[in-house]
């Protein structure tokens, strides 16, 4: 999770192609738009029928991945159009903020899910509705990085930065409410994490519906975010132009 983005260098060709806030727009609303699209029940069942389970994963993969070049390129080539700077001591907050977001990331990503890809075979075989990390929330690895985007978002007070990271938040938060809501129209599976997981992480276990599982996180997945967030604070100033260390 990088604390602040710097466009990366454009080739004068690139920008004459695609360095416009329209492009950049068209760009972000292509790749949260399609995630939706090509995810909802009533496009996705159809599609699995014709290609099968793998060939739509390969296609969907694909074709959001192309999109995401779109708006690596098109954020890189747009103009620097300034709506606010933010106070120094925001960026400190948001370093801050970025240590659980990046345990989010790993211990969302290196745990069995419901709410992953393929979470259906997760809800009818697991012998318990919610144990580790989904007893904070039960979809960590959307909120680590709605955390990274909304922060971002708040720092990079340019409007293609907001547009970005707007995005990407729109995409976690809207992406969290659609899974939800797929999980419950495919089962009665589903009602008992639902009764014992909250969206908001530690809303459930403040409201007495769990107890959270910290055995079940593990010591290794802590550590493994601990480790990502110092990675992504050395290579931040390859990756966004902006040196984290010695803040």
């Amino acid at each position: 999770m990088d604390v602040c983005a710097a466009k990366p260098h454009i080739e004068p060709m690139d920008i004459n192609m695609i360095g416009t806030l329209d492009t950049l727009f068209a760009a972000v609303a292509t790749f949260v738009g399609g995630h939706f699209v090509l995810s909802s029940l009533p496009v996705r069942q159809p599609v699995i029928k014709m290609i099968g389970d793998n060939g739509f994963r390969m296609a969907y993969s694909a074709l959001m991945l192309a999109a995401l070049v779109w708006v690596i390129m098109a954020y890189g080539a747009a103009p620097l159009d300034v709506l606010w700077t933010a106070p120094g001591w925001l960026y400190h907050v948001l370093h801050i903020l970025m240590l659980p977001a990046s345990i989010l990331v790993v211990a969302g990503n290196t745990t069995r899910s419901p709410t992953a890809v393929g979470g259906e075979a997760v809800l009818a075989n697991s012998p318990k509705p919610a144990s580790g990390i989904l007893t904070i929330t039960r979809h960590p690895f959307l909120v680590g990085v709605t955390l990274w985007a909304v922060g971002h978002a708040a720092v990079n007070g340019d409007l293609a930065s907001v547009t970005l990271f707007a995005g990407m938040a729109i995409l976690c938060i809207g992406g969290m409410i659609h899974i939800d809501l797929r999980r419950q129209a495919q089962g009665s599976d589903w009602g008992p994490v639902a009764l014992v997981t909250s969206r908001i992480p530690f809303v459930a276990a403040l409201q007495g519906r769990t107890k959270i599982d910290w055995r079940g996180i593990g010591m290794a997945r802590l550590l493994g975010g601990v480790g990502l967030y110092g990675v992504l604070a050395i290579v931040h100033e390859w990756i966004a132009g902006v040196s984290l260390i010695g803040w």
